[in-house]
């Protein structure tokens, strides 16, 4: 019994890398950017998929703005399409400031007048979780289950 080979459209995968200035004004760039970028990969601005993605980028650039920030060095935006997920990185080159791995953040007190961006990250995110970077620094992966 012989099999014929079946032909089936390879995967298409998308990806987006930039680096912008660790300032809020680059924070503010990376979600403008990545919004533009969903758009153009079928991913609607106004969409839910969009809105979320907008938040989790502007949490996660914000947090590497503020708390993980190397004076002269930028941090990094990589957005990745594939099979029905959305994975969005943010890196930034210091990795002694970890924050808080998945199940594991906690409300900051309620007169605190920050400290309550990952939560949301944690609400919004089907998965996420903080990698070493190579050569240094740290990455914050979120990643989102499209609708097909």
């Amino acid at each position: 019994m012989t099999h014929s080979p079946t032909h089936q459209a390879p995967p298409t995968v998308r990806v987006f890398t930039q680096r912008f200035s660790s300032t809020p004004r680059g924070a503010r760039l990376a979600r403008h950017l990545a919004l533009h970028r969903l758009h153009e990969w079928g991913i609607p601005y106004g969409s839910d998929a969009s809105d979320i993605a907008s938040l989790l980028v502007a949490e996660l650039a914000a947090n590497a703005v503020t708390h993980g920030r190397v004076p002269g060095r930028d941090f990094e935006l990589r957005l990745g399409l594939d099979a029905g997920t959305l994975r969005i990185d943010v890196s930034d080159p210091r990795g002694e400031r970890r924050p808080a791995g998945p199940g594991t953040v906690t409300a900051p007190p309620g007169e605190a007048v920050g400290g309550r961006g990952l939560l949301l990250v944690e609400a919004l995110a089907d998965r996420w979780a903080v990698l070493d970077r190579v050569p240094v620094g740290k990455t914050v992966r979120a990643e989102l289950d499209l609708p097909r």
